[in-house]
């Protein structure tokens, strides 16, 4: 049985919404949490 969880979403872009954007309500992040999370992706690349 796993005990950790697989994704982290506390880390995750879409987690630290900045703003709504439109009638959908679009969450749109800030501009840090965008650059920490394209950090992350190109360093955990396969």
């Amino acid at each position: 049985m796993r005990v950790q969880p697989i994704e982290e979403h506390s880390t995750a872009a879409w987690a630290n919404i900045e703003r709504e954007e439109g009638i959908a309500k679009v969450p749109i992040p800030s501009p840090d949490f965008v650059k920490l999370a394209r950090d992350w992706v190109n360093h955990n690349q396969k």
